[in-house]
């Protein structure tokens, strides 16, 4: 029981593929199919400027679930790891995209990739804002949702 997450490029030919068990017990596992491009993995093209960049195809689509309203005009990747491949894919593909959000996990990993794509994209002179989850991820977020009294925001912002 699997989920298989497919990339494409702009022609819409499949070059990734990511893997992620359904199984809740036991370990679940995630990996990256052999011979995946990770500058096309799975991927949403919108018609903003806005482009949202997840480590997880489950995290994309957790957050999209929390944000239903308009969600379709934005632009949306999943890194499928912390790399930041598909962002500069997606740059290129749309060049219309003018502000990038880093919604990468809240643990170390996640933390220190957002560092170092934010550090890049202000050096290229691009927009962007830092996007933390309350709970490890955003499909935990999703899943554990916190009570308003108890947030002062649904996210945590960080600003750039």
């Amino acid at each position: 029981h699997n989920a298989v997450f497919i990339g494409t490029d702009e022609g819409g030919c499949q070059r990734h593929a990511h893997l992620r068990s359904t199984n809740s017990f036991g370990k679940a596992f995630r990996l990256n199919v052999e011979s995946s491009n990770p500058r096309y993995s799975f991927h949403y093209n919108g018609m903003d400027g806005s482009l949202y960049v997840f480590e997880a195809p489950i995290d994309m689509l957790s957050f999209i679930s929390m944000h239903k309203e308009g969600w379709q005009k934005n632009n949306y990747a999943a890194c499928c790891g912390v790399s930041d491949q598909v962002l500069w894919q997606m740059m290129k593909d749309n060049p219309n995209i003018s502000k990038v959000y880093l919604c990468l996990d809240h643990d170390e990993a996640g933390q220190s990739a957002a560092k170092r794509i934010s550090d890049k994209l202000f050096i290229k002179g691009i927009k962007h804002e830092i996007l933390v989850p309350i709970h490890k991820d955003w499909n935990e977020d999703l899943l554990y949702p916190v009570e308003e009294s108890e947030a002062e925001e649904p996210c945590q912002m960080l600003q750039l």
